[in-house]
């Protein structure tokens, strides 16, 4: 039995929206039922592309996170639904039926992620299907992910150990967008964007980047003792450090060494990534 699923590689994306695009052609104006009916040219994104700043300058990091339907195994539309309006096939995809569903408008504030859309003119709630008009009819793919030209869309088989998908899903640490929800999605990411501390290491003396000078990040408590969570890093040749895929809201204490230096210690709180700017290190 097949199971579909999708993972979502964020640094892999370089925001083309070609995702986006190719889901328009495909579904605006063109109806697909009994999977579903047209989408309108504007007011929908089936597969939207979230940009995300992070950082303060000069280092700033741009991410692009692609958001379809989810296809949630325990999705609250499908329980929300009325005369089986909204349905999980037995691949996995969920389904809402052009026909039944017609006037179900509730149904738009039942997904927690907000990726039902209401088409006032058809009176239909309506979203991404996994293209699945195309899957039946012998497609391997969505058009999304037919049409990202870095692989950052990876769809297959999750019941399938040798599927692109599953080798994935093996070989990486995925996550789903917002796990606090616990519907069992069946599109999970890798490299969602987290916090980030970032700095420069200078050497007082002469006024020169401080190249393989010694980095700790050390994770503390609310008291603000140490946790025991550890991470190094070695400046590069221009003095600059990162430690980037850090928990929001987390306190931190960066240790930065370098033979013949004094230590210079710091702190830092990940309410948003932090570029500490330049540290300069003392004879």
């Amino acid at each position: 039995m097949t199971r579909y699923g999708m993972v979502i590689d964020v640094a892999h994306c370089i925001g083309c929206y070609n995702c986006f695009i190719a889901c328009k052609d495909e579904h605006c104006g063109n109806d697909h039922s009994p999977y579903a009916a047209a989408q309108p040219l504007t007011g929908q994104t089936w597969m939207n592309v979230i940009e995300t700043q992070r950082g303060q300058y000069p280092k700033v990091k741009v991410d692009y996170t692609a958001i379809p339907c989810m296809h949630c195994d325990d999705a609250p539309c499908v329980a929300a639904s009325r005369d089986g309006a909204v349905y999980k096939r037995d691949d996995g995809i969920v389904i809402i039926d052009p026909v039944k569903a017609k006037g179900q408008k509730e149904l738009v504030n039942r997904c927690p992620y907000r990726v039902i859309f209401w088409n006032e003119e058809s009176q239909l709630p309506q979203k991404c299907t996994f293209c699945a008009h195309l899957l039946d009819a012998g497609w391997k793919e969505p058009r999304c992910v037919e049409a990202c030209p870095t692989g950052a869309l990876v769809f297959g088989d999750l019941d399938d150990p040798n599927s692109a998908i599953s080798k994935l899903l093996a070989s990486s640490q995925t996550e789903v967008l917002h796990p606090e929800f616990g519907l069992k999605e069946k599109v999970r990411y890798i490299g969602l964007p987290k916090s980030f501390i970032a700095g420069c290491v200078v050497l007082g003396d002469t006024d020169e980047c401080a190249k393989g000078a010694t980095v700790t990040l050390e994770e503390l408590d609310v008291d603000g003792n140490p946790t025991g969570a550890k991470q190094t890093k070695v400046t590069d040749g221009f003095g600059d450090f990162e430690f980037d895929g850090l928990p929001a809201n987390t306190k931190y204490k960066l240790t930065v060494s370098m033979a013949g230096y004094k230590d210079q210690v710091l702190e830092a709180r990940t309410f948003t990534s932090v570029n500490l700017g330049d540290i300069v290190l003392s004879k």
